[in-house]
């Protein structure tokens, strides 16, 4: 329950006509926050916003994060800044920096229990009121800079080495007289255009997803068939370093009706996170079994995946690959649990290695 000074507060801030005219003349998110980081106040353009996204708009109170459902937020015991994960929040260093007196700008990530993605630019400003140290909490809305950024990076990056790769091998092509040879540079380039039309459908799939307009298309699936067609397609992907790909021998041969090109995106990029990564002797092993009332599929490999990384698995744009990467755990989440309706996890420790897993 908020204390009687805090129900004060809240009505000074209402009655300051200055703080009123400023907060509601600007375009930016406003929230006025207390020393507990609990919303005394926010702005129209900030319910307007969370009205979007169809969250509540009862968020006095509250703290930012569980205003805007964030998971870390939700699921720590105590709410938005308690969790192990939020000490990488870009919002809470900036609430931190703002009650030493310093005005900090920060960009935050949220991933909502909604399986929303949201990319915020936000500055914490101290302000006092009746004696009350406050913080001035403005919010911008970047998700799609963020995601122009992640074209233009990654994305067209992707394509024009693709297309380059065509391109290089055509003009060999020509200049070959050795059928054998002629066969292998075709293969090849196929094997080329095959990955570039992947990657334009992915991109596809995905915007498709975040507008809301993606619709599965559901078929009969058998599992044991789909771990062998991604067992052939990723032993040899251009990700893949010879790492070998196994198919775990206690995996059963059940069936499910689901939409077979997700359920596939969402364990090849289980499989390319795998990949990526630098471990001596490491195998990746494809597993599927009845858990429950559900089928789980899980790919494991030996490494070990940092905590402060953990963190930030699943959020849009994330990667230790570089800026502008991150759209493979993000998506597995959006087809997985936004669309396919089951639960993308993993568990990952020194001793037993990392296991990506989606039950359904």
């Amino acid at each position: 329950m908020p204390s009687e000074r805090t129900n004060n507060l809240t009505g000074l801030i209402r009655e300051n006509r200055q703080l009123m005219d400023f907060a509601e003349s600007v375009t930016q998110m406003v929230l006025i926050l207390n020393r507990q980081h609990e919303i005394l106040y926010a702005n129209e353009s900030y319910l307007r916003f969370i009205g979007v996204l169809n969250l509540p708009p009862d968020v006095i109170f509250k703290k930012p994060g569980n205003a805007f459902n964030c998971t870390n937020a939700v699921q720590a015991y105590e709410g938005c800044g308690t969790s192990e994960f939020c000490k990488s929040c870009g919002a809470l260093n900036a609430i931190l920096f703002s009650k030493r007196g310093i005005k900090a700008t920060e960009e935050c990530k949220i991933m909502t229990i909604e399986n929303d993605a949201i990319d915020l630019r936000v500055t914490a400003s101290p302000f006092q009121l009746d004696g009350e140290e406050l913080i001035i909490f403005s919010i911008t809305d970047i998700s799609n800079e963020k995601r122009r950024e992640s074209l233009e990076r990654v994305f067209i990056h992707d394509l024009l080495n693709s297309a380059g790769g065509i391109s290089g091998l055509s003009a060999i092509l020509k200049e070959m007289d050795d059928l054998t040879d002629i066969k292998d540079i075709a293969d090849t380039i196929q094997w080329a255009a095959n990955n570039l039309i992947e990657e334009i459908q992915m991109q596809r799939e995905i915007v498709s997803a975040e507008k809301g307009d993606l619709v599965p298309q559901h078929s009969t699936v058998d599992t044991l068939e789909v771990l062998q067609e991604l067992k052939k397609l990723y032993k040899n992907h251009q990700t893949n370093r010879g790492k070998p790909i196994l198919l775990d021998p206690d995996s059963e041969k059940l069936t499910l009706v689901t939409d077979k090109v997700l359920l596939k995106r969402i364990l090849g990029n289980m499989i390319k996170n795998a990949l990526e990564v630098n471990v001596p002797n490491d195998c990746i092993s494809l597993k599927c079994v009845k858990h429950h009332d559900k089928i789980q599929f899980s790919i494991h490999n030996c490494s070990c995946i940092p905590r402060d990384i953990q963190a930030q698995l699943f959020k849009r744009f994330y990667s230790t690959k570089g800026g502008g990467r991150g759209i493979g755990t993000y998506s597995m989440k959006l087809f997985g649990e936004k669309y396919l309706k089951g639960k993308v996890g993993y568990n990952s420790t020194p001793e037993k290695g990392t296991t990506f897993f989606f039950e359904i």
